[in-house]
């Protein structure tokens, strides 16, 4: 397969919401766009690895932190021989409307998921949503990682503040970002704070679609309009930063046509 205009690093075409179309969906994005889609569940991590079937699509595999299903780490293993999983995730910390006694849960699952990934040499998709008004997800999730992880990884949906992103950076990760750069001016300051060469670009698919198709159901070909404001708000190249987030995922992910 030829290499392709953008990568998608975080979508979810296994949801219901494509279950009327989802093949024209899919065949209208590998036009142009390689798609790596993002388990939540034991039953979601199937689903997208089931998806790996087309060219240009790849897998991540975990438990989403709001979940409550125990962590079976044997199934993950079996899942991750398949050479299109390229990564583990989305895990982390949600603290939003969080019950307060879930969360030295959702620390346990979440050091699971980076021992699973530690062993199996894959990068890390992270989930991180903190209360309104507070950053504490990300402070927390900079302390497990690092005393536990020993692989790169993704601050998937980007939401922090400026010194936040410093502390994923300063581990060598990267961060990613959605169409919610495309309707908004609240994250231009943190845009162009973080390098280039540290940034992936998103749909979160099929949620927040981009202007000018907000109000839709959201599709990875979209990402596209992500990287036409990263240009936009960095003042750089359209066709330079295309090239640059491609190269970031491709290198990221090790990303292979199988």
């Amino acid at each position: 397969m030829e290499r392709p205009e953008y990568i998608d690093c975080h979508a979810h075409l296994n949801f219901p919401d494509y279950d009327r179309d989802r093949e024209e969906v899919i065949e209208g994005t590998l036009k142009s766009t390689w798609v790596v889609n993002v388990g939540t569940n034991r039953e979601t991590s199937e689903e997208v690895v089931e998806l790996t079937k087309h060219e240009g699509m790849y897998a991540v595999i975990g438990t989403h932190p709001t979940e409550t299903e125990e962590f079976d780490k044997e199934f993950y293993l079996n899942l991750a021989e398949n050479k299109k999983v390229v990564g583990i995730g989305e895990v982390g910390l949600d603290y939003f409307r969080l019950k307060e006694d879930t969360k030295e849960k959702q620390r346990e699952l979440f050091i699971k998921h980076i021992e699973l990934a530690n062993g199996l040499k894959k990068p890390l998709m992270l989930h991180l949503r903190s209360s309104q008004g507070d950053t504490e997800s990300y402070q927390d999730a900079l302390k497990i990682l690092k005393r536990y992880a020993k692989v790169p990884g993704n601050a998937h949906f980007f939401a922090g503040s400026i010194e936040d992103a410093k502390g994923f950076l300063d581990l060598g990760y990267n961060l990613s970002f959605t169409g919610v750069i495309t309707f908004t001016q609240d994250y231009d300051e943190l845009v162009r704070y973080v390098p280039l060469g540290s940034i992936l670009s998103e749909t979160d698919a099929p949620y927040v679609a981009p202007a000018p198709y907000r109000g839709q159901r959201n599709e990875p070909r979209r990402v596209k309009e992500v990287i036409k404001s990263l240009a936009r708000i960095k003042g750089l190249d359209l066709e330079d930063v295309r090239k640059r987030v491609l190269d970031n995922a491709i290198s990221f992910f090790g990303l292979v046509p199988f």
